[in-house]
């Protein structure tokens, strides 16, 4: 069954999940946390990009690029659902490959399920 993705929307979860694990790749940082008061039936993720990355169109391009690597993603692999999960990008997601980006993604969140 295919999970919904639920993005994360208030500061405190931003705050909080920045204290939790991290794992970092040449695209992103990912770091998770597991979050009392959020549904564990759901994908809860937040993207962040940096203004130094580039101007609002290619921040936008970044997160969109993202978004669809996370839907695909959820339709074929099983995340645990049990943490909340913040991702922050980096210039070189704009630069390279979509393929190469969704395997270093893929490999960081199976390492994560362990």
């Amino acid at each position: 069954m295919r999970s919904k993705i639920s993005s994360l929307t208030k500061n405190k979860d931003f705050k909080s999940l920045l204290s939790g694990k991290k794992i970092a790749n040449k695209y992103l940082t990912i770091f998770f946390k597991k979050l009392s008061d959020k549904d564990d039936q759901k994908l809860n993720l937040g993207i962040v990009t940096k203004k130094k990355i580039g101007n609002a169109v290619e921040r936008n391009f970044i997160k969109r690029r993202i978004k669809s690597i996370m839907q695909e993603a959820t339709k074929k692999d099983k995340f645990n659902l049990n943490y909340s999960y913040l991702l922050l990008t980096k210039k070189s997601v704009l630069e390279d490959k979509y393929d190469d980006i969704k395997k270093s993604l893929m490999i960081d969140f199976g390492r994560i399920k362990k």
